[in-house]
């Protein structure tokens, strides 16, 4: 018995069991089964639509039009994003298309919108170029459950992201010419404010500007030159006076008659000389030397001296008539000419010196207004720099607003348009299935293993033999009785009523959850979410 025993092979005992607990594995074996099934026949397809956008790059050379939109296309993509993802271009996206109806009668237009934005996926396909990453296209992908409909919804955004990129890059570049224009209009007003300022600085102070300064000294010069000449001229007719008051006297005329050294006409003689004295000192030495101010005060006391005199002449002072001979007669026209030259030459000399103190008085305010002609010069020059690069800039923005609205810049080109799959991206059914099969069998296989564990029977005589020592002296087999066969087959119907039941509502609470239910097919199949 104990050969018999151990010569039992692996196969009979699988025999043994499977024909003890066959009907508990087919049933652990149906449950995942009938539910894999059902899922696997009740999801709904998801189909995925791509398509290519190209970046194209500005037509024109940079070298000849600048272009005013400057930020990155990845950047630019991102506001672009933002603006068509936005939940009020969503809604209008999706009551155009009719887009989840079934979840409009369970959840929000906002969770939609959110739904539709995880649908839509941004792909960046950049281009390696001296170490840096250059976007030269982007893919643009849309899911949902009918591919016609996915195939228009796609190549609809993707000309949304072209018309919006069009936009964006001119409302830049009109917004860079409009900000540049509106400085240039205060610049300008600011450098027309500096020429009025500047033109009547000029205007002010004529004859005080740096620029003028050698043709004052010149003037200056030649003033003292007039000046010194006037001097001599003054000092011959004094000369020529005394000539001719010369002959006056000896044929008679009285003293006091104002011909003595200490009248009018020695008063002017001796300033004639203190001038000529005074010109010849300033011509070596500044106003501040000592001879030159003692002059100039010997000058100013004979001056106060001879203007009382000729204020208040005495009545003795007027010359008597020596004579009415014609020899006197043409003496004293000449006199009378003499002074007459003479009292010119002094306006003269006053109309000089005045001249001269004038331009002098220029000269020494030259520094001064040296100072602030650079002054308004440095901000008039300021100002014009920054006009001309404005000016500069404003035509270079006008350029690419042209450019822009001529769609010469960069720009989105659609390369392949979306079109509608033959094949759901998801889901895996075989794979699925597969997984449901795999599952189920290890249930199976488990279920019997622990209903053989849980259960100590002895299910046949060598079992009992192998498991005492002591003998087994008769096996009696089981007496099946009418009853037990009528009890048996109201179980097995009981158990398959139960079973077909049971898979029903698998059946049923499967196509509850799974039917048009994409949110579990990307749950499913997360690797190509």
């Amino acid at each position: 018995m104990q050969e018999e025993t151990r010569g039992r092979s692996p196969v009979e005992l699988a025999q043994e069991v499977w024909s003890r607990r066959k009907w508990l594995a087919l049933a652990v074996v149906a449950v995942p089964l009938a539910a894999t099934l059902s899922l696997v026949t009740f999801l709904p397809n998801i189909y995925r639509s791509t398509v290519i956008v190209l970046v194209d790059r500005q037509q024109m050379p940079e070298a000849f039009v600048r272009p005013t939109v400057t930020s990155a296309v990845e950047t630019r993509l991102q506001t672009i994003s933002q603006e068509i993802l936005s939940r009020s271009r969503l809604e209008a996206l999706i009551s155009r298309f009719g887009l989840y109806t079934d979840l409009k009668k369970r959840v929000s237009s906002e969770a939609i919108a959110g739904r539709m934005r995880r649908d839509i996926q941004l792909e960046l396909k950049s281009d390696q170029k001296e170490g840096r990453s250059a976007t030269v296209a982007f893919a643009l992908s849309y899911r949902g459950g009918e591919p016609r409909q996915v195939a228009q919804v796609t190549n609809t955004l993707a000309s949304f992201y072209v018309e919006q990129n069009l936009k964006v890059r001119e409302r830049q570049a009109a917004g860079t010419a409009e900000f540049l224009k509106a400085q240039l209009t205060g610049v300008r007003g600011r450098l027309d404010e500096q020429e009025r300022l500047l033109s009547e600085f000029k205007k002010r102070y004529l004859g005080e500007l740096p620029q003028q300064l050698d043709a004052n000294l010149a003037t200056i010069e030649r003033l003292n030159a007039q000046l010194r000449s006037n001097g001599d001229n003054q000092m011959r007719a004094v000369e020529r006076r005394e000539a001719l008051l010369r002959p006056l006297a000896d044929a008679g005329a009285p003293s006091g008659t104002g011909l003595s050294g200490t009248g009018p006409d020695a008063i002017e003689e001796q300033l004639a000389k203190l001038n000529q004295e005074l010109m010849q000192l300033r011509a070596r030495y500044s106003d501040k030397y000592p001879d030159v101010i003692r002059a100039k005060e010997e000058i100013a006391a004979l001056e106060r001296e001879l203007s009382q005199k000729t204020s208040n002449p005495p009545k003795s002072t007027k010359p008597a008539v020596v004579g009415q001979s014609p020899y006197a007669i043409r003496t004293r026209q000449a006199l009378t000419e003499v002074e007459a030259e003479i009292n010119i030459l002094k306006n003269e000399e006053k109309r000089f010196r005045s001249a001269i103190a004038a331009y002098l008085g220029r000269v020494e305010n030259v520094p001064k207004r040296e100072q602030e002609f650079k002054e308004l010069s440095r901000d008039y020059d300021t100002t014009k720099e920054l006009y001309a690069s404005l000016q500069k800039r404003y035509e270079e923005a006008q350029l690419a607003e042209s450019m822009e609205q001529g769609q010469k810049g960069e720009q989105f080109r659609i390369l392949d348009p979306a079109v509608p799959s033959q094949e759901p991206m998801a889901p895996d059914r075989l794979r699925l299935l597969l997984v449901g099969v795999a599952l189920s069998l290890g249930l199976a296989a488990a279920a019997v293993v622990g209903a053989e564990q849980l259960n100590a029977a002895f299910h046949s005589v060598d079992d009992l033999r192998a498991f005492t020592s002591v003998p087994v002296l008769v096996s009696i087999p089981r007496i099946v009785t009418a009853a037990d066969t009528d009890r048996r087959r109201r179980r097995a119907w009981l158990a398959a009523v139960t079973s077909v039941v049971g898979v029903v509502v698998i059946v049923g609470v499967c196509y509850f959850i799974a039917h048009g239910n994409e949110q579990l097919v990307a749950l499913l199949a997360p690797g190509r979410s």
